[in-house]
């Protein structure tokens, strides 16, 4: 009976609400580019209208820089594209006479972590908004042995806090609920283990 009891109040500790899709990529050619935080990853097209032999379309890498002809190494990651624009323009601007560097996102993935019991756990990169049921397939799915899909928790800092959720998943691949969960960049899907008697 205390068992029972503790469960119950785990579940309902972690409980949270169906969150709407985010936007994962701002369009920064209509004043969002303060809301974008360039990623390892994310795809930046960079063009210098003076000298168009410049022109690059460049994927950060993982260690946070992109490589350009003219000035080699920058670093990227955690900048807007505002910033890499500022940043390019103090670094190119005197060596082609220009101020003029525009600064694109073409792409960009934002990485989640799923673990747990789950067939390749691990962080999953992706460039565009996914659910908590297609996080788990992307790691290679269930495990069927032993998961409990009815309790699996997603752990998310908001407020600088972490923030717990709990899915039932197996209502959604059983299709009893149709509401999808999204996740946001950093979020970390963890699938239990089904509790057994011995």
């Amino acid at each position: 009976m205390l068992v029972a009891g503790l469960l119950v109040l785990a579940a309902v500790a972690f409980t949270g609400c169906v969150t709407e899709p985010p936007s994962v990529i701002a369009n920064a050619g209509k004043g969002g580019s303060d809301l974008v935080i360039l990623r390892e990853g994310d795809t930046v097209k960079i063009s210098f209208p003076s000298a168009p032999n410049l022109d690059a379309t460049q994927q950060i890498r993982r260690d946070g820089k992109i490589s350009l002809s003219l000035v080699g190494e920058v670093d990227a990651v955690g900048l807007t594209p505002d910033g890499l624009r500022e940043k390019l323009v103090a670094l190119v601007g005197p060596q082609i006479g220009s101020k003029e560097v525009n600064v694109a996102l073409q792409t960009s993935t934002f990485p989640v972590f799923v673990n747990g019991s789950v067939m390749r756990p691990g962080k999953i990169l992706s460039d565009h908004p996914i659910t908590a049921l297609e996080a788990v397939m992307e790691a290679g799915g269930f495990n069927s042995e032993t998961a409990n899909m009815k309790a699996v928790k997603v752990s998310r800092i908001e407020d600088g806090k972490y923030k717990n959720y709990q899915l039932n998943l197996k209502e959604i691949l059983d299709g009893k609920n149709s509401q999808p969960f999204y996740l946001k960049p950093g979020d970390i899907v963890f699938v239990p283990e089904r509790f057994q008697m011995f």
